[in-house]
Parts: C-alpha cells; structure tokens; sequence
C-alpha cells in the first residue's frame, strides 16, 4: 500500500475515533449557546441601568425638595413656624402638611436644618440636609446572591445651603 493512502485511512480512522469531524462540520445549537452566553449579561447591564435611574430619581427628587425648602427659610425670617413650613415642602411639596410625600417612606423627621454664622436671629448661612432615607432598589443583589454586604439599599443624602438673604433683624 503506498505511504499517502496509509496516512490518510490512519487520519479518518483517528477522525472517526474521536469524532472530532462530526463537531467541526456541524454547527446546529450554536445559536443557542451564544444566547445563554449573552442574554444574562444583558438582563445585568439592564437591571444596573434600571435601579442607576431610579436612585439618580430618588436623589434629584430629594435635591430639588432641598432647594425649594431652603430658598424659603433663607428669604423669611428664623422662626419655628418657618421651619415646619419648610420641612412641609421638602417632604410634601407644599407649605401645608396634607397629601402624599413626593417619594415613600420619606417623613420630617428625616429632614435636618442647620444655620451657621452670624447671630441666632440673622445667620449667614442655612443648609438642609436629607438624612436616613434609604433607596429601595428593585433588585437586590444582596437578596439574590445570599450575601449580605452585597446591598444596592444605600443612604440618599442630599444636602444643600444657601446664604441667608435678609440683612436685617427682625422688628421687635
């Protein structure tokens, strides 16, 4: 028998014992397999995206009710009243203390405000700040994985100050 007729039958007969022919012409289920490949990592990217938008919602949200509670107490004068109206409006978005907070579970006891500088009575600056509101995500990797460091629930603190604008006290 001549040499390369050998070779190529010992080729086949090996191809044949490993079967290695039959994977490499056969390309059914391939589809399949880079789907189960792809598919989870798209459902991570998207439920990232997904609580990424509602905590930068959360946080705005808080950031915007700050702002709307202090330009209030930075143009009127100190006085409890004041405050209560501006804590009202951080947390209900009105002066007056009806309706539904603008986000769940936020209440006035979360929401802290601070004068610093100047007198009691004129202070330079006022600053309120959102503290213990937590953001309550939608997927909880800590949940899912059985780890209990691994939490997406993180604090949302914004906090915002503003220079008082009355310059001067308050008649007596």
């Amino acid at each position: 028998m001549h040499a390369r007729i050998r070779r190529i039958r010992t080729r086949r007969r090996l191809q044949r014992l490993f079967g290695l022919q039959r994977f490499v012409r056969n390309e059914r289920g391939i589809q399949l397999v880079e789907v189960t490949i792809v598919v989870p990592i798209f459902l991570i990217l998207f439920a990232a995206t997904a609580e990424f938008g509602r905590y930068f919602y959360e946080y705005t949200t808080l950031a915007k009710a700050a702002r709307a509670g202090v330009r209030y107490l930075a143009t009127n004068q100190v006085t409890p009243a004041n405050d209560d109206i501006a804590q009202n409006m951080v947390v209900y978005g009105s002066p007056t203390n009806t309706g539904t907070p603008l986000l769940p579970n936020l209440s006035k006891t979360q929401v802290m405000i601070t004068r610093q500088g100047g007198s009691p009575i004129l202070p330079r600056t006022v600053t309120i700040q959102i503290s213990g509101y937590q953001h309550q995500p939608i997927f909880n990797l800590g949940l899912l994985t059985n780890t209990v460091g691994l939490s997406t629930a993180v604090d949302v603190k914004p906090s915002v100050t503003m220079r008082f604008l009355l310059t001067q006290p308050p008649p007596i």
